[in-house]
């Protein structure tokens, strides 16, 4: 008799669901009420939201279940499917649930529908329609109450529609954390409000109004503007920051009116935050530019033009400047194929490489697309994250929920590096928050603890015992089984006043870690289309799809005839060169380096030497005023294309509305300024980019509008280098001479760049290949570092700097309603230093720095370190700016400042 035993056939992965007698598979741990809709099946709901915590409220839901003793009445949105289950949905005992909650929910609720903001999008009064009693028995008088009142600057509660859901207090608790709403009395009396004193200022109350089932919460900026009926809308992406979050724009009339979040699974869950969905406003704006501009003389302002004589005079500038002395700087506000057509106009006909997208506050372009790159999606499902960033929260919002999700509600294990405390900081395990410019000795510190070697001092500013239990924490993350060892590293600049480098060597120091199965980088790009910048060539250095210049060289010169031989500067050194006199034309790109380059000294000297300036903006800005050519261009909504998010998700950007006067898009002002320098790029629409794109970008290969629709596409698209490369084979087998040498296409280049683009070489010295291949994607190399940080003094404090969400920019000041939400100028600094210097809260303090002195009020802040003081970025005053010295920076690593109390 044989010892084998039957093998148990495997546990079922779906369970069977009868409902109003079809039979459905549901999966494990469903709510009957998310896999009625799946399977077309609506069960009526008010409370309950597929992104929240279910609670059973409103009764709208209830259903008919067979149990043990018959049929009940039981809430959809509470039960979860089990095998067998009938469900019947319609019955009259249904019926007459549904006919009583509704009547009782319209007892004192207003009959105000021809003015209420939601008539026509209200599912109460769509639900009454659909399922309703049809009269009501009730005829005393509805409870009245002050309507509206203003709980934020943005939000207006009309308390007698609210019928006490719970959508926006979960909401505001559970997804935000910001509990700043709540019920409030009890029995008759409860209804939805603030704290006395304590306004709902939350960085995400948009999404309470748009979740709100009635007309209780209306956005100020929406509210008596348009009718649904009236609203035509298509789905665009967000680019306020570089999240990408998936929107519905709403118009009305050729007028932007209302943007929507859209549930994109991969990488917003239907949630924006408030400038996402509010600075719709800058698109309509009054001050928008509207026609071409020329200055005609030295000194004199520029004046209105036609199109032909600026774009004449665009094109002289950069016909009779040499390609080393010219700079263009910008690009993140382009579409990806807005950006590509400037690349090939740059450096593939002009062969110019003083290219940049980024003004001197991001990372390099290398590290960017050269690091291992993780997803939003890729932190929920990580043993570990380890966060070396800005303030998500201020910087990237929507990332910010998405993480405080993870954190909060998975209960991921994170460790988070930074000079300051961040929203962050009360989610993670640990905070080690360590002395600006010194990220990289955090950092091995931390590594060395999870290697077995703990701290047994103070490293960085940081307590041994902080580092040890936050090496403690990983080293156990790791060893749970959960996330399969995988770590995931979110990073970008922490702080203007602290180098690139230091945050690139601190990141790569764990990267290279011995600890973990894989390691990858979340990039924290803060501006809005950078990475798709960068990835199309706006990078000095690179080329389209991830490439180099070194890499790229045959590939490129054969796809346009020519490149750039060697790599040229970033926006810093531009800036430097121009006010040295080194580049005759600067080339702006939605780019304002006056407001926006974090040394303002060093951008007033450049603008104060360079001769010729030719800005393509949306705005006037303090950089447009100096330009001598200044060109209107489409902005978002205005044109569509894709953008690149910041982890390398391309998705659609779609045109909704007409733009002002006879402003163009981007790459139309490409191809025109082209033609007239006598260049062809072959594009007569923006599909026409798009495709040249998918078949010469190597990161891009194969990516269509099609691919990039709903929740978009990751680049590179699995498989497509390998399938070009082969089919490459293929064609040079057949005919091996198709394609011809590089070394005569380059045109005039007697030298050709080495794979780390340092030196340079004889094109003879180098043989072509025999196969021509996809070239290879950039990998980042650690940075050498050759700064020394000086040691802490007692009579200096290290500057902190950086952005919020709300501040003094372009976009932002020309929304109404964001442009008053600006904190303002002021210096930050922690409970005891703010006793140790004798200063008062709220009084003034003279701050000085290595360059210039300026005068801010004393905000207290137990947010920044013992040591440190922090300004924010961008405000009116430019106090940041001011103090922010780039030669400091790059001679020491930091900069310091100290304080002169200010005699009363």
């Amino acid at each position: 008799m044989s010892d084998a035993t039957t093998p148990e056939p495997p546990p079922k992965t779906t369970l069977t669901v009868t409902i109003d007698g079809r039979a459905t598979e549901a999966d494990p741990g469903e709510l009957l009420i998310a896999h009625a809709e799946k399977v077309g099946t609506y069960i009526p709901r008010f409370c309950w939201h597929p992104r929240m915590r279910e609670v059973g409220m409103c009764r709208m839901c209830l259903v008919e279940v067979d149990g043990p003793r018959g049929p009940s009445l039981q809430p959809a949105c509470m039960l979860p499917v089990n095998e067998g289950m009938k469900v019947v949905t319609d019955s009259p005992t249904v019926k007459k649930a549904q006919d009583g909650v509704l009547e009782f929910l319209l007892v004192n609720h207003p009959l105000d529908c021809p003015v209420c903001d939601k008539g026509g999008e209200c599912p109460l009064q769509d639900q009454t329609l659909s399922f309703g009693p049809g009269e009501s028995r009730f005829v005393e008088e509805k409870r009245h109450y002050e309507k509206p009142i203003s709980i934020s600057d943005l939000v207006l509660l009309d308390r007698e529609r609210c019928i006490l859901c719970d959508r926006c207090t979960r909401f505001s608790k559970e997804v935000a954390g910001d509990p700043l709403i709540h019920f409030v009395n009890r029995g008759n009396r409860t209804e939805v409000n603030t704290f006395p004193d304590d306004p709902f200022s939350s960085y995400f109350s948009g999404n309470v109004v748009q979740i709100c089932p009635v007309g209780a919460l209306t956005a100020s900026p929406y509210r008596f503007t348009a009718r649904p009926w009236d609203l035509d809308q298509v789905e665009s992406t967000c680019t306020s920051c570089a999240v990408g979050c998936r929107v519905v724009l709403q118009s009305s009339g050729d007028r932007v009116t209302r943007t929507q979040g859209v549930d994109s699974d991969a990488v917003n869950w239907g949630w924006l935050c408030d400038k996402g969905r509010f600075d719709f406003e800058n698109i309509g704006s009054v001050d928008r530019l509207t026609n071409p501009k020329v200055r005609k003389a030295a000194g004199v302002a520029a004046q209105d033009a036609t199109w032909f004589e600026a774009l004449e005079r665009a094109a002289s500038v950069l016909r009779n400047t040499p390609a080393e002395q010219v700079g263009v700087i910008g690009g993140a506000r382009l579409t990806n194929e807005d950006a590509y057509a400037w690349a090939k106009l740059l450096k593939g006909m002009l062969r110019i490489d003083n290219v940049d997208a980024q003004l001197g506050d991001g990372l390099s372009a290398q590290f960017i697309v050269g690091t291992p790159q993780a997803t939003i999606g890729d932190i929920a499902g990580a043993s570990a994250v380890i966060l070396l960033s800005p303030d998500v929260k201020e910087e990237l919002p929507v990332l910010f929920l998405r993480i405080r999700d993870a954190a909060h509600n998975k209960r991921v294990p994170m460790v988070e590096l930074a000079p300051k405390a961040t929203g962050l900081s009360r989610y993670v395990r640990q905070s080690l928050v360590y002395r600006s410019g010194e990220a990289g000795v955090a950092a091995r510190a931390l590594v060395a603890a999870v290697a077995g070697t703990p701290a047994d001092r103070q490293i960085a500013g940081v307590e041994a015992d902080l580092i040890n239990s936050a090496a403690a924490t990983i080293s156990n993350a790791l060893t749970s089984g959960k996330g399969n060892g995988n770590v995931v590293l979110v990073v970008g600049r922490t702080s203007l006043a602290e180098t690139a480098q230091s945050i690139e060597d601190a990141a790569h120091v764990l990267l290279d870690a011995p600890f973990g199965a894989s390691k990858k980088v979340l990039h924290a790009c803060r501006r809005s289309n950078v990475r798709g910048a960068i990835d199309m060539g706006l990078a000095p250095g690179m080329l389209p799809g991830r490439v180099s210049l070194a890499q790229g060289l045959d590939w490129f010169s054969t796809e346009w005839g020519a490149v750039p031989m060697l790599p040229g500067k970033d926006t810093a050194a531009m800036l430097r060169a121009a006010a040295n006199g080194e580049l005759k034309a600067l080339v702006l790109l939605g780019a304002d380096p006056l407001t926006d380059f974090p040394d303002h000294v060093i951008a007033e000297a450049a603008f104060a030497a360079v001769p010729n300036i030719v800005a393509i903006d949306l705005f006037d800005t303090p950089s447009t005023d100096r330009a001598s050519v200044v060109l209107p261009a489409s902005g978002y909504a205005e044109k569509s294309g894709t953008v690149t998010n910041l982890e390398g998700r391309v998705s659609l950007a779609t045109a909704k509305v007409s733009g002002p006067g006879v402003a163009r898009p981007d790459w139309m002002i490409a191809v025109e300024l082209a033609n007239r320098l006598g260049h062809d790029l072959g594009f007569e629409s923006v599909e026409d980019i798009t495709a040249e794109i998918a078949r010469v970008a190597p990161a891009y290969l194969t990516m269509t509008a099609a691919t990039a629709g709903g929740n978009g596409a990751l680049t590179p698209i699995a498989g497509a280098i390998d399938a070009a490369n082969e089919s490459l084979a293929a064609t040079t087998a057949a005919e091996p001479d198709a394609h011809g040498t590089t070394s005569d296409v380059a045109e005039g280049g007697d030298t050709r760049l080495d794979d780390d683009a340092d030196s340079v070489e004889s094109v003879e010295s180098v043989e072509s290949p025999s196969v021509r291949t996809v070239p290879p994607l950039v990998t980042a190399a650690a940075p050498t570092l050759a700064v020394s940080v000086p040691q802490p003094d007692s009579y200096s404090l290290r500057l902190v700097v950086g952005h919020v969400l709300y501040d003094d920019g372009t976009l932002v000041s020309h929304s109404p309603s964001l442009a008053k939400l600006a904190p303002g100028d002021g210096l930050h600094l922690h409970p005891g230093e703010i006793e140790r210097h004798g200063l008062s809260r709220g009084g003034q303090v003279n701050v000085v720095s290595q360059r210039t002195a300026v005068m801010l009020t004393v905000v207290e802040n137990e947010a920044v370190a013992r040591g440190s003081a922090f300004v924010p970025f961008g405000q009116v005053g430019g106090a940041a700016a001011a103090l922010l010295d780039a030669d400091e920076l790059q001679a020491s690593g930091i900069v310091k400042i100290r304080l002169e109390t200010v005699a009363e």
